[in-house]
């Protein structure tokens, strides 16, 4: 989509801080942390949300996750714990409408979120 932050970051158009890339995923830090470690993982193919993802998107949902806990062991946060989040709409928090996942870790988190 030539006109979404997140696919300009994953193609290089927009400059960010990479910590990871794969065949299909990207990740970065994001430029307004809200924890020590806050790092956003989005797959290259554009997807919306959750509510746009299908069946062929599965295997990349789950390439998120391993990729989240690598990225918690690297970061050295993944003793004492981290957060995976999804903001799916705007109600919700989702600020940029290309699917991410967002890890955070490096403080004490609370509950409830939001």
């Amino acid at each position: 989509m030539s006109d979404c932050l997140f696919c300009k970051i994953a193609n290089g158009v927009v400059p960010s801080q990479k910590v990871a890339e794969t065949d299909t995923l990207f990740a970065f830090r994001d430029i307004n942390p809200q924890a020590p470690t806050h790092i956003l993982i989005i797959p290259k193919k554009h997807i919306e949300n959750n509510l746009s993802l299908t069946p062929e998107d599965k295997l990349t949902i789950g390439e998120i996750m391993l990729l989240a806990n690598d990225l918690a062991v690297k970061e050295g946060i993944d003793k004492s714990g981290f957060r995976v989040v999804v903001n799916n709409g705007a109600d919700a928090g989702q600020a940029v409408f290309h699917i991410h996942f967002h890890l955070l870790g490096g403080r004490i988190m609370l509950w409830p979120p939001g």
